[in-house]
Order: structure tokens, then sequence, then C-alpha cells
């Protein structure tokens, strides 16, 4: 009797090429387009006053309970800070410019680790940190709904 005979052997699996290399216009699309985006935003916000009704929608919050939530505000201090007005920005809404100011440290950071052609991915927030932006917020809702922290409302 003759004995079965033995499958066909398998190729060797070919060595992956190496990572194409990406054109610096091509690593900074995603960047450029956020900021595109964001200066878009920027720029409708500058050119439509929040202060003006029948444009933007009412906080349904404050309609509702009269109480002025983190982002209330927030428009309006976009508004200013499009005219570069910082003391009325901070006056509307000062977490709100600090978070303008955050994104802007990140974009930039993101920006030139992608031109350099480094990985882009930024640090990863630990849930202590969510849990003090957190509570930062909450702190800063329950004292501009306070009669001394009158300062902090829009």
């Amino acid at each position: 009797m003759n004995a079965p005979a033995a499958p066909p052997r398998p190729a060797a699996p070919r060595p992956a090429p190496p990572p194409a290399r990406r054109g610096p216009l091509r690593r900074l699309a995603a960047p450029l387009a956020t900021a595109a985006a964001a200066v878009a935003a920027f720029g409708y916000v500058g050119a439509v006053d929040p202060q003006r009704p029948g444009h933007y929608p009412i906080c349904p919050l404050l309609h509702l309970t009269g109480i002025y939530c983190p982002a209330c505000g927030g428009l309006r201090s976009a508004h200013a800070v499009a005219h570069g007005d910082l003391p009325a920005a901070l006056g509307a809404n000062a977490v709100a410019v600090c978070a303008y100011a955050v994104c802007a440290v990140f974009w930039m950071v993101w920006a030139v680790r992608a031109a350099r052609g480094l990985p882009t991915a930024g640090p990863r927030p630990r849930p202590v940190h969510w849990w003090a932006l957190t509570a930062l917020l909450a702190l800063f809702t329950l004292l501009r709904n306070l009669p001394f922290g009158a300062f902090l409302r829009p």
C-alpha cells in the first residue's frame, strides 16, 4: 500500500513592505482641516452677534430653570475672542476662554508632531483627569449661580 501523499506545504509568508512615507502636506491634512473648521466657526460667530436674538438657539437649562450651565456665555466669549476683546470674552465665560487656549495648544503640538512625521497620538487623560474636570465645571456652575458669583455670569 502506498502512503497517502503529504499535503503541499504553504509558501513562506512574504515580509510586509515598509510603511510608505507620507509627504508633509499629507501629514498635515488633518491638522489643517481642523484649523480651517475652527477658523470658520469662529468667523461665523464673529460675524453673527450672539447678543442679537434669532440666530442661535437658547440654552435649554437657562430657559427652563434659570440656572446658568457651564457653557452659558460660550458663544458670546467666542464672539469677543474673534474680535480680539479678551476682557469681554473672560467676562462672558472664563472657562470657555481657557478651553479655547487649551485646544489651541493641543492643536499646535499635533501640527508640529505631524509636520515632523512623529506619532500624533497625544497624552491619554486618566480617570482622575476627567473627575477633576467634572469637579471644576460643577464648581464653576455652582459659583456662577450663587448671589456672590454674579461676576461669573454672562
